[in-house]
């Protein structure tokens, strides 16, 4: 996926985020609002290295790592649930080159959440 292309996906996936859930602008901000991009930039290119890899495990440990260090700062593993979610149906109605890499990117990310609903039974 090209920067231009992850540069729109982040935006629309922030954008989605903070109009969903206003308390999250009212708890932290700008700086949050700058960390959530940062954040969806690392998915996006931990998603990249886990299809060059072929390696969903690589994914999901990052989704863990990714977990237990939001979780300590009070964000919810359900809004980080909401936030793959997001990916998952703007990156189905992007219009990436590399079908192949779209199709492993969702899977990839459809195998985390299902992950992460784990997590929120325990």
């Amino acid at each position: 996926m090209n920067k231009s292309e992850q540069s729109r996906l982040v935006q629309q996936v922030v954008d989605e985020i903070y109009s969903a859930y206003p308390f999250l602008w009212e708890k932290f901000g700008q700086n949050g609002r700058e960390r959530t991009e940062e954040d969806n930039f690392h998915h996006l290119d931990h998603l990249y290295a886990a299809y060059e890899m072929d390696s969903a495990a690589f994914f999901i440990d990052y989704t863990n790592w990714l977990n237990t260090v939001l979780t300590s700062r009070g964000v919810s593993t359900q809004i980080i649930i909401d936030n793959y979610k997001r990916l998952v149906r703007l990156l189905d109605e992007s219009h990436i080159e590399n079908e192949n890499e779209k199709r492993v990117y969702i899977a990839y990310l459809e195998q985390a959440l299902e992950h992460l609903h784990t997590l929120v039974k325990r």
